[in-house]
Formats: structure tokens, C-alpha cells, sequence
């Protein structure tokens, strides 16, 4: 069964067990089939560093091809060129990335937008159903694309854009994690003659360095190590492995999504920002200072959609997925995001004194509990029962826009099912340590129960 690759977000597998030639061969053919329905006349297909690539992509191409649709080859580049080949005056209707993101090697995946809206969700749904039909068609090999340099335009573009950042003395470091960053970074540093000391950017979809998830600190290691043997160099840059998100440190500290999106926000003029249900309360109490914020579900595709809805300039998730809509086009890309904090810190932005300034607040990094696919959401619901049945004491209120986030005043608590993953995923943050471990060890010891009720 191939259900589990259809996620809320995009399609994303195993090469080899979930991904093969039957299955993509469908997938690109039915893809080309909805994009025709919906008007499109052409398709940019690229694809990250991952070894399973370009076969993929041989197998995507024959699929697309045999429904007549134009298919253009943008090669290897960060997911974000795929995004930026439908802005910017340029021809396509619609995009394919061929990516595993941040996931182990083994897996890979698809992430498409056709117009400017991302493919998801119950649509998403939906078309898994016309995959499941044409899943024995038999598919030539078809590999026949048109050519198109997206890398140059999308470097001519930034350049361009941050033009006053050109011949920048400050040293600072990035680690491109041997993904997709590296054709982008290397280019990009030269022409705009910035001081960094560049690693890992060759593409290698073995990552030989380190897992291309800069979320979790082991994976910054080396560059941390980096920083702290050149007392000249500031900051760090690191991204996941098809370059949509991006991670920021200094020698101290590591900067999450949602401090980043803070920082961001103070140089934006009465901004409108979105933080997903995971973001600090800081962001919120802070942001709504001198500017709007709300709050929104977890995902690339649901930050999008609720970014139009509601005008917003800036959104942001802890995990490093920056959204610009304020001089850029609204969508998440961590090559965009890391040359806007090269331009705080040019500007003068003290980052980590402007974060220390703020509250403190105590957070837990995520915890993930392994769950069965097919019943995360189940337990979700069971839990959000409980807590509205009053299973735990001093809740003042309960947020479902994505999961549960439960305030109690001095802190709060979440669980929410992943939409990429078979886990639920857990955080907790309060005004002192204490207090988050005993929301953690209160949210934990609920769940176990209601996980012991659902198995009997």
C-alpha cells in the first residue's frame, strides 16, 4: 500500500520499497493529467542532492511526458529555484522538486505547486486515489525536457536585491550540509565578494559530514566547532538538505525559527507575521508590540495558504522555514532568509543581545513518541477529550487550530499529530524549568493513559 506516502504536505517515501519506476511513472503521469485540467501548459521539474534523483526524475519525466504536458529541466537546485521559476515574470504554470528535504537518504519525495498554490491536503488525497488506477499502465521511458538555467536568474535576482551587501567585511561561516545549498552559495558569495568560510557544499546525496537536518544539534557540530577555533568569524549559517529552511548560530547560541522571525519582524514597518501553533509565546507577545501576529497550523502549504488569507508579510516555523512576503514572494526558502540576516546584521542588529532582552522563557525541544500512521490523529482527539473533560488542572485555554496547545497561564503545552512522520509531536514552555518539566511530565503521563485505553 502506498497511502503513507501521500502526506498532508507533499508525497515523500523510501526509494526503492515506496518510490520505484510504477510508482512515479503514475505519479508524474498523473500529475501531468491534473496540471492540464487546471490550465497549465508546462512544468519546471528539478530535483536536490539525494542518489535517487535522477532516476526519479527519469521515471517523473516518462509520466509527465506521456500526457503531452511541456516539461522543462531546471537541474540540481534548492527547492526554493523551483518556487522562484514560477515568480519573477518567468514562464512556468507549475513545479515539480524532487526531494527528500531534510529526511534520512534513503527517502525522497515530491513537492508540487501548480499556479502559485502548493498541491495538498485533500486534494492531495484525492489524486492518490487516480495514482492507485494507473498504477500497471504501462509507461515508456520518455526522458525528453527542455534545458533552463534557473540558477543564474535566481543568483542575478539576489544579487541584485542585496546589492548593499557587496564587499561586506563581516567573517561568518555556512554549511551547506552537502545538499542542493552549495550551487546556490558558492556563486552567490563570489559575486557579491562576502567573507565566508563555506563547508560541505558539494552535493552528495550520501551526506558523508552529517544528517542534512540543521534542527538537530548534533548536525552542527562542525561548523560550531568552526566558530569556536576562529574568534573572527560571528555567525553560522546552516541549511537542510533542498535549502528551504535555515538555521542561524552564533558561538553561544542557536537561533530557532521563531527568534529568527522575531528579529525579522523588528526590521519590517508595521508588519503582519504569522507563527505556527509550535512558535514561542515570546514571538506573540512580543511581535504584537509594534505589529499583527497570529498564529497558524504547522506546514510549508498551510503557512501559504493562510498567508494570503491574511495579507501577511512574515511567517515563520521553529524549525527554521522562514516565509518573506515583504520584498519577496511569500514562500520558504533559507538561501533568501540567511542573506536578510546578513542584512540585520550589516544594518547594525545586535541578534543575540536582541534576543537576550526578551523574557526569559524555559523550552523543551520536541519530543517525538512514536505512533502507529494510521492512529496519530486518533490519539490527538483522545487527548483533546481529556483536556476538555478536565484531565489536567490550571488550563485557562485550548487552541485546535493544529493539534493541541494548551495554555496555563505561566506556560504551555502541545501536542500535535506530524504530518510527515509516524509520530505526535510534543513541546512545552514555561516561565521557569521547573515549571516546563512539570507541564511535560503532567502532558506525557495524560497521554500514556489515553495511549493504554486506545490499544484495550
Amino acid at each position: 500500500m502506498l497511502d503513507v506516502i501521500f502526506r498532508e504536505y507533499d508525497i515523500r517515501g523510501l526509494y526503492g520499497k515506496e518510490l520505484h519506476e510504477k510508482s512515479v511513472k503514475a505519479i508524474g503521469f498523473c500529475l501531468g493529467k491534473t496540471m492540464l485540467k487546471k490550465g497549465c501548459k508546462n512544468v519546471s521539474v528539478g530535483y536536490d542532492a539525494r542518489y535517487s534523483a535522477k532516476e526519479l526524475f527519469g521515471y517523473l519525466l516518462s509520466g509527465l511526458n506521456k500526457t503531452g504536458i511541456k516539461v522543462y529541466d531546471i537541474g540540481l537546485v534548492p527547492t526554493p529555484l523551483g518556487y522562484f521559476s514560477l515568480y519573477e515574470g518567468l514562464k512556468f504554470d507549475a513545479n515539480i522538486m524532487i526531494t527528500g528535504s531534510h529526511n534520512p537518504k534513503d527517502y525522497n519525495g515530491f513537492k508540487i505547486t501548480i499556479g502559485k498554490e502548493s498541491f495538498f491536503g485533500a486534494e492531495l488525497k484525492e489524486f492518490s486515489k487516480e495514482v492507485y488506477k494507473h498504477l500497471d499502465d504501462e509507461i515508456e521511458d520518455n526522458f525528453n525536457a527542455q534545458k533552463y538555467d534557473i540558477l543564474n536568474l535566481y543568483v542575478d535576482f539576489m544579487t541584485k536585491q542585496f546589492s548593499f551587501l557587496k564587499d561586506f567585511h563581516y567573517k561568518f561561516a555556512i554549511d551547506c550540509s552537502n545538499g542542493a545549498a552549495g550551487v546556490v552559495i558558492e556563486p552567490l558569495i563570489k559575486v557579491l565578494n562576502l567573507k565566508a568560510h563555506v563547508m560541505f557544499a558539494n552535493p552528495d546525496g550520501q551526506f558523508p559530514n552529517h544528517a542534512p537536518d540543521p534542527t538537530e544539534e548534533q548536525n552542527l557540530e562542525a561548523v560550531k566547532d568552526f566558530l569556536k577555533q576562529n574568534e573572527d568569524y560571528g555567525l553560522a549559517f546552516a541549511f537542510d538538505g533542498d535549502a528551504d529552511r535555515m538555521v542561524a548560530l552564533s558561538k553561544t547560541h542557536v537561533f530557532c525559527g521563531d527568534e529568527l522571525c522575531y528579529l525579522f519582524a523588528k526590521n519590517i514597518p508595521n508588519p503582519r507575521i504569522l507563527g505556527e501553533v509550535k512558535c514561542s509565546k515570546n514571538l506573540f507577545d512580543e511581535v504584537a508590540k509594534f505589529g499583527t501576529i497570529f498564529m497558524g497550523k504547522t506546514g510549508h502549504s498551510n503557512i501559504k495558504k493562510m498567508m494570503k488569507e491574511k495579507d501577511i508579510d512574515l511567517a515563520a516555523e521553529v524549525s527554521g522555514h522562514i516565509f518573506f512576503k515583504h520584498r519577496y514572494f511569500g514562500y520558504d526558502d533559507g538561501i533568501y532568509a540567511f542573506l536578510r540576516a546578513l542584512e540585520l546584521v550589516h544594518k547594525g542588529f545586535d541578534l543575540e543581545g536582541m534576543i537576550k532582552e526578551l523574557p526569559k522563557l524555559y523550552t523543551t525541544p520536541e519530543i517525538k513518541i512514536p505512533v502507529n500512521e494510521e492512529d496519530k490523529f486518533k490519539l490527538v482527539d483522545e487527548f483533546k477529550k481529556a483536556v476538555e473533560s478536565g484531565a489536567l488542572e490550571g488550563v485557562k485555554g485550548l487552541c485546535e487550530i493544529d493539534g493541541a496547545r494548551i495554555d496555563f497561564g505561566y506556560g504551555w503545552a502541545l501536542l500535535r499529530a506530524s504530518n510527515t512522520s509516524p509520530y505526535l509531536i510534543t513541546r512545552f514552555e514555561a516561565n521557569s524549568l521547573e515549571k516546563a518539566n512539570e507541564l511535560k511530565n503532567g502532558v506525557l503521563g495524560l497521554f500514556e493513559q489515553i495511549k493504554l485505553k486506545f490499544k484495550n
